[in-house]
């Protein structure tokens, strides 16, 4: 009988043991799961200021306001008067300083002004959300557009890339836009 109470204890302690190896392992698990998740958010996050400040480039060069004020210049229109990107020799990064930058903030895009006052773009997670805009080339307009093509309009092309970042991350998220605009030939 006294050999029969040991082996219960030892099964109850191997039991308990192993009990305790799953409980850990959960808490582990549902640790690094919960991690993951929160960094899919901040990717998530991150991505959708990237997206806006793409759209921020956007909606500014289509804003009428800044379009017809002489002093204030769109970012395709700043872009254009800065160096060519060489895609054969240049990359655009999100952290090329001479390159046409615009921000996006809380406020959100409001119409007749550059938007280059530095701010978040989210306070929850915190979020910064910028673009790059570059000059890659002049040429003459192909598809539907030809038909102007005897004119002297010319297509002007553009790569904006919008960058998005929350706050402690290690990584940008970015994404680009390639965009033709007419424009009258330079020649």
């Amino acid at each position: 009988m006294k050999n029969e109470k040991g082996l219960v204890l030892v099964f109850a302690l191997l039991v308990l043991l192993s009990i305790t190896v799953l409980g850990v392992s959960a808490v582990s698990s549902s640790l690094l799961q919960g991690k993951m998740a929160s960094s899919i958010e901040r990717k998530s996050v991150a991505f959708d200021a990237a997206e806006a400040a793409i759209a921020g480039v956007v909606f500014e060069s289509e804003d009428e306001s800044v379009l017809v004020d002489p002093s204030l210049l769109d970012p395709l229109s700043e872009a254009r008067q800065l160096t060519e990107l060489d895609l054969d020799n240049d990359t655009l990064t999100c952290f090329d300083n001479n390159r046409a930058e615009r921000v996006i903030t809380q406020n959100g895009l409001p119409f007749g002004q550059r938007h280059t006052a530095s701010a978040k773009y989210s306070t929850h997670p915190p979020t910064n959300s910028w673009s790059r805009t570059a000059f890659i080339r002049e040429q003459a307009c192909r598809g539907s557009s030809n038909v102007i093509g005897g004119s002297n309009i010319n297509c002007h092309v553009f790569i904006v890339k919008g960058c998005g970042q929350t706050e402690g991350s290690n990584y940008v998220v970015a994404n680009s836009l390639t965009a033709a605009v007419f424009a009258p030939a330079s020649n």
